[in-house]
């Protein structure tokens, strides 16, 4: 298997160089120590390569990503990418066949504008953005865990190529104009909680905060009963506003498309350049098939990482407690 995986990620191999300002901000807040990466991410694929379990992606960008996640703690590092592949197992309905670039319900999805991730300034260190509209699918049509797929998969795009991200995490920003009780109830909690601890627990890139706009008064209170779905990590990094105008509070104004105040094009021009970009990840999303853990094979010494233990047998959260 790891041979596999080796020969279909050579395109994507070497280590992107960090901006200036951004490798500052790496040494001192994630630790790293530029000079050792290449041999911390050769430590990290050797011990991938023993774990009869594991078929992982093997890419240097790919690697280097879950270190800056783990601040360059290796043995962090190995439980993460661990459980990042062993929790996609536990998610079905996100992590299934049709998690496909050129699937024709990924590319709706994206064509009707459900997320917009905003470009920031060559130079600007801050956390990357992505805005997500919560009423503008119809759930007649696509259920919540298809809108999450996308997401899904725009957030590994984002782990291997934005380097905002990987150094200073990313903020989601929840607009809840043209929300209704369908969408409220098409939410299915448990898998909103399942995928919340893996996004927080298994993937690289942190999330910084999640701010709701645009909110109906009458989502007030369905809001707070969903907070209790959320690890107790992102509870504390969420605001909810009804204002329209806080969303200046989250982001610069000239980063944003015409349709929200600001300058920097339309929603059309970000749903084509990410509709372009999905599609440019067609082999790579093919391939990803082939990666994931196969808990019949794990080696009894290997950190256990059973999925129950985070999800419970009800398919409920339970608290994490490592990082």
């Amino acid at each position: 298997m790891h041979l596999i995986t080796m020969s279909i990620t050579k395109e994507f191999a070497g280590v992107r160089p960090l901006p200036a300002e951004l490798q500052r901000k790496a040494i001192d807040e994630l630790n790293e120590v530029p000079d050792r990466v290449l041999s911390d991410i050769a430590a990290l694929r050797e011990w991938l390569l023993k774990q009869p379990h594991l078929c992982s992606c093997l890419s240097d960008q790919f690697l280097l990503s879950f270190l800056r996640g783990s601040k360059f703690s290796l043995e962090k590092a190995k439980h993460k990418i661990d459980r990042y592949y062993t929790l996609q197992a536990s998610i079905p309905e996100v992590f299934n066949e049709h998690r496909l670039a050129d699937d024709a319900q990924v590319l709706e999805i994206i064509r009707m504008g459900v997320i917009l991730r905003i470009p920031l300034d060559v130079g600007d260190t801050g956390p990357a953005v992505t805005i997500i509209r919560a009423g503008s699918y119809d759930t007649q049509k696509f259920k919540f865990q298809d809108i999450i797929r996308v997401g899904s998969m725009f957030g590994e795009i984002m782990m291997l190529e934005d380097d905002n991200a990987n150094v200073s995490g990313y903020i989601e920003i929840m607009d809840m104009a043209g929300v209704t009780a369908a969408h409220l109830f098409a939410l299915q909690p448990q898998l909103l909680s399942k995928f919340s601890a893996f996004a927080d627990e298994a993937m690289p890139t942190r999330q910084k905060g999640i701010h709701f706009i645009n909110v109906p008064a009458s989502f007030e209170s369905g809001f707070n009963s969903l907070r209790a779905f959320f690890p107790a990590k992102i509870k504390n990094r969420v605001s909810v506003s009804s204002d329209p105008e806080a969303i200046f509070e989250c982001v610069k104004r000239d980063y944003l498309p015409q349709e929200y105040g600001g300058s920097r094009g339309t929603m059309q021009d970000i749903i084509g350049q990410m509709e372009s970009k999905m599609l440019s990840y067609r082999e790579y999303f093919e391939q990803s098939h082939l990666f994931g853990s196969n808990e019949k094979l794990r080696d009894d010494n290997a950190a256990n990482i059973d999925c129950q233990s985070y999800f419970g047998l009800d398919g409920s959260f339970r608290m994490l407690d490592i990082d």
